[in-house]
This record gives C-alpha cells, sequence and structure tokens, in this order.
C-alpha cells in the first residue's frame, strides 16, 4: 500500500495525501471484504478474446445480454475464453463510449444480474471510460447547475489560450462552449467531441471517484478492465497533453489499486498511437498495464497482404520487445472502430499509406481524418470490416476466405493474446445501412443482428459467412491445444522470402513451431527441411529441401525429432 501513498505524493504533491491515501485503503478493503471469483493469474494459449457489442444479437421482447449469452453458449463459448463487452452503460452518443452512468447498465441490455450470468460463461473485460463522461451525464448536468461539488469535475478553459500544441485524435474543436444555468458562458474541454466531456484529473475526488468506478466492476465480475483512451487523462498546458508522466503515473495507481484488491485482474490500455509511445504502457514490465493494445498489427497486416510482400511486417516484428511474465501484447485486426493509421507511420513511407488508403475508397472503405498542429488533415483510420478491406468487392468468396484466414494465421500465432471482433468471426462486409442510419463512419463495421437470421446464415453452407465461421474456428482451436503459443513464448523471425512471413516459437524446453504465411496471390517456395506435423491438419510430412505453399496458404508445423 505504500506505492499507492507514494504516487499521491507525486500527482497531487500539494494535497492532503494522508486524507487520499486512507480513502483508496478504504475502498480497497470494501471490494476484498466481498466474496469475489477466484481469478486466473496471467494468461495462456487458451486465452482467445471474443469483443463484442451486448447488444450485438437481438430476439423480440428479450434483454439483449440474454440473447447474447444464447448466442455464445451455443456457438462461441468452445472458442472464446474471455469475452470484451463493449461499453454496456445508458449513454448518448459514439456506441456506447459517452457514458451517462458508470454504474448502470443499459436497460435495454439487461441489468447487472444479466452481467452476472455471463461470467458463468467466459471471463468478462470491461471498458473503463475514464477520461470522458457524457453531457447528459449527472456529473456534468449538476455542474452546469452550478452545484460547487463538481465545479472542478472538468475543465473551464480561456479559448484564447494557445493550444496549438495539444494532440488532436480528431478535426473537431478541443473546446466546446456550454451556458451555464446562470447564463455564464464556459468552454470545456473536449476531446473526442462535444458530448464527451473530459474528467478534470488533477482534481483528486475525480481520481477517487473513478477508483470507486474501477473496483465496483471487479466487484460486478469484471477480470480484464480497458482503460479507454487512456493517454489523454492528464492535461497540463504548453504540452501535447498525451502520454503526460501524471497518465503514467495514475495508470500505476490503478494496477497497484486492483493488484491489492483482486490479484489477477488484467489492466489493459487503449492507446491508439506509434509502437514506442504504446509500449512506454508497459512501464518497467511490473508496474504499469499487464498488457496494451498491438496498434501496428491491423494495418500491417493489411498492407502486406495488399502488396502480397511480408518485408515491412518481418522488420516491425523482428524489433518487437520480449515481454516478461508480467505483460504481454493484446493483438487484434479489428475491432468496433477503423482500422488505425497512426501506429505504422515511420514504419511505412507516407505515400504508400496515403495511396492504400485511396485503393481501400475505390473499394468501398471509408476514411476518418484527423487536424495536424498545421491546419491540414491527414486520414486517422480507415472505416470498414477487416474481411472488405482485404479483398476487392468483385473478388470471390473463395479468394476472400484465403485472404482472410491468412491474416487471422498471423494474429493467432503471435506472441501475445489474440483478440477476434465478432464481425470477423461473423464474416461481415460492410454495412452501409448502418452507415446512412447513424451518420457516422463507424457504423460500416458495427452492425446488430436478428438472432434467428444469423443463426439461419451460419448454418448456410454455401454462405461466406459459414465457411468463415467454420474455418476461423479451426485455427483458433488449434491455437488453443498448442503450450508454444503461450502469450510469452519466445518468437524469432525466419527469412524464408519477402512474399512469406515466418515465425519459430519456442519455449523454455527448446521445443518449437514453424508458422509460415504465404501473404501474395501466387505459389511460393520456402527453403525447409524436416519432418512436420501440421497441427492444424494433423498431417506429418517430411520435406528434404523445399515446402511448396499455394496462394495465401499458412502452415503451423511442429517438428518430429
Amino acid at each position: 500500500m505504500k506505492k499507492i501513498k507514494d504516487r499521491l505524493t507525486f500527482i497531487y504533491n500539494d494535497q492532503d495525501i494522508e486524507l487520499l491515501w486512507k480513502n483508496i485503503e478504504e475502498r480497497i478493503a470494501k471490494t476484498k471484504s466481498k466474496s469475489l471469483r477466484l481469478r486466473k493469474q496471467n494468461w495462456d494459449e487458451k486465452d482467445v478474446v471474443l469483443i463484442t457489442y451486448g447488444d450485438q444479437f437481438h430476439e423480440k421482447d428479450q434483454p439483449t445480454l440474454q440473447t447474447f449469452k444464447k448466442m455464445f453458449d451455443r456457438h462461441l463459448k468452445d472458442k472464446f475464453e474471455v469475452v470484451h463487452l463493449l461499453p454496456f452503460y445508458p449513454y448518448t452518443s459514439d456506441d456506447g463510449f459517452s457514458v451517462v452512468d458508470y454504474k448502470k447498465v443499459n436497460p435495454l441490455l439487461g441489468d447487472w444480474g444479466d452481467i452476472g450470468d455471463l461470467t458463468k460463461s467466459a471471463r468478462i473485460m470491461f471498458d473503463d471510460v475514464c477520461n470522458h463522461i457524457s453531457s447528459k451525464s449527472e456529473w456534468f448536468q449538476e455542474y452546469l447547475q452550478g452545484n460547487p461539488e463538481y465545479q472542478d469535475y472538468f475543465i473551464e478553459m480561456d479559448p484564447s489560450v494557445d493550444l496549438s500544441a495539444v494532440t488532436r485524435p480528431r478535426a473537431l474543436p478541443l473546446l466546446t462552449k456550454f451556458i451555464l444555468a446562470n447564463g455564464e458562458e464556459k468552454y470545456i474541454w473536449t476531446t473526442f467531441s462535444e458530448d464527451q466531456i473530459d474528467l478534470n484529473f488533477s482534481n483528486p475526488e475525480v481520481l477517487l471517484e473513478m477508483i470507486d468506478v474501477l473496483l465496483f466492476y471487479i466487484e460486478q465480475g469484471a477480470e480484464y478492465i480497458r482503460l479507454d483512451a487512456i493517454g489523454f487523462m492528464w492535461k497540463e498546458i504548453g504540452t501535447s497533453c498525451i502520454h503526460h508522466e501524471k497518465t503514467h503515473e495514475i495508470v500505476k495507481l490503478f494496477r497497484d489499486v486492483v493488484d491489492e484488491a483482486a490479484k489477477g485482474t488484467v489492466i489493459i490500455t487503449e492507446t491508439n498511437v506509434p509502437h514506442k509511445d504504446n509500449v512506454a504502457y508497459f512501464g518497467n514490465g511490473h508496474d504499469e498495464a499487464h498488457m496494451v493494445y498491438q496498434f501496428p498489427l491491423p494495418p500491417l497486416v493489411l498492407y502486406s497482404i495488399h502488396n502480397g510482400n511480408a518485408n515491412a511486417l518481418s522488420d516491425w516484428a523482428r524489433q518487437l520487445p520480449p515481454t516478461g511474465s508480467d505483460t504481454t501484447f493484446f493483438n487484434f485486426l479489428a475491432s468496433h472502430d477503423g482500422i488505425g493509421l497512426n501506429p505504422i507511420r515511420g514504419l511505412i513511407p507516407e505515400e504508400e499509406i496515403l495511396a492504400m488508403v485511396e485503393e481501400l475508397k475505390k473499394e468501398g472503405a471509408l476514411v476518418n481524418y484527423k487536424k495536424n498542429p498545421d491546419g491540414s488533415e491527414s486520414p486517422y483510420e480507415i472505416n470498414v470490416t477487416y474481411l472488405d478491406s482485404l479483398n476487392k468487392q468483385s473478388d470471390a468468396d473463395e479468394l476472400r476466405v484465403k485472404r482472410f484466414l491468412a491474416a487471422h494465421s498471423i494474429l493467432l500465432t503471435l506472441p501475445g493474446v489474440p483478440a477476434v471482433y465478432i464481425q470477423s468471426m461473423l464474416g461481415s462486409k460492410n454495412d452501409y445501412d448502418g452507415v446512412s442510419r447513424t451518420g457516422m463512419n463507424r457504423s460500416i463495421n458495427r452492425q446488430k443482428y436478428n438472432l434467428a437470421e444469423i443463426e439461419k446464415e451460419l448454418m448456410d453452407t454455401d454462405s461466406l459467412r459459414h465457411k468463415v465461421f467454420v474455418e476461423l474456428t479451426k485455427i483458433i482451436k488449434a491455437r488453443k491445444t498448442e503450450s508454444l503459443f503461450h502469450p510469452n513464448a519466445a518468437m524469432e523471425v525466419m527469412d524464408l522470402g519477402e512474399k512469406v512471413f515466418a515465425i519459430q516459437r519456442t519455449d523454455s524446453k527448446n521445443e518449437s513451431l514453424l508458422v509460415i504465411n504465404n501473404l501474395a496471390n501466387e505459389p511460393v517456395d520456402c527453403d525447409v527441411i524436416g519432418t512436420f506435423i501440421n497441427i492444424i491438419t494433423g498431417e506429418t510430412t517430411e520435406f528434404d529441401r523445399k515446402i511448396s505453399l499455394s496462394p495465401y496458404q499458412y502452415v503451423w508445423l511442429k517438428p518430429i525429432n
């Protein structure tokens, strides 16, 4: 507990640290007094995460969390140990990320009892949307009414102050004008939108509120907690207001709190930024996030398959730092957001990024832009399902599935815990009706389904959905049975040709497994000698000099001595 006190001193050196520390100590004790389910310590090869919304599937007159559990238990439980349930709280915009009340379940989805029922089928990952709150929340409404208790919960700013150094994730105004109940005009810091009001962590009362929320989520069954948009938490005029040293200290404080209250709870930081800034949230490997999102992976895999060339992906993978026993990467290809481009800036020449964006736009992808300090705009993310991102609209289903599975072979075999988005599992294509309905580009990859209709499509053996679901299931299950895919098992990138992404995973017993992925739409030969069992097919094959791979073929080969 002394670490917590030391961190409070670093963050709030002019405040009553003893009182703050005592409040946190009492709140941790409250959580420890509850009968929490025994938590898995760390992770292993069986941990594959499903990313989904709580209202992903619906039936008439049924809370959607109950319908989701029905779908999960029937079709997904044998594939996924962990479910990342995207924000299921009452909200006003951004599909859940403008939270009205952190401690309530959206009544359209169900209640805390439904969340509890779902924890019986899987370990659950909650979103902690700790950077901002809805403009319709009680906290902000009380502020607008002049309640002094909430006076410093938000960041008032004179619009004449020079904020040009502040990192902008979106091409929207940083400050939003609000009218208080007494008629005063105030400009409030809103990093992401006028409906998402940034919280003021320089006020220690806000920190206490968010620690209370964090521990409440643990009490409700959260075993993984995703800290949304965490990089923007601490604001200091004259700085970029991203990755501030006090932001890092607060994440470390959160880590200390959860380790003390419920050891085994996993803290994951969501920072869609260049690689060196992202991995900084590992701290010293023991004191900050347990996992960081592997944000370069989605655009790098997309770029590599588009070009039929693995050089950039191989170069990046070679410099990935090994993770210790207390940290690992959270790997993904698709999520509820678009495919972020910032993480590959510096890895891929800008002109090649822009060329890929233009190609994708021609095939129906949408693009969100960010504002640069000089006033110009750059593409920030590509809005598209991952299946459609890899393919042309005219491609046959057979080719679509091959490219898609090659990408997921990479996802499932790299060091780290892999996460699969529900739209990927369902083989979903772009949802333009959703975009028309909401006016949001990101809706292209957020389609919701009637349970009976999606089950019928998945059972139709001629459908693209069925083909993707069946084949993706095969490789997920193969991964879960192989200890060499433990998230912390060592990796070496192999040089088997520029069209091939190949890695070798090894363990402390010097056992190994060779993964070869052909990223080109043409056959390739690779130099491989030995006798291997393909752990996907179960077939044993001896190679005396070369292995021949068909377009987009991947093999997972375990040597037989």
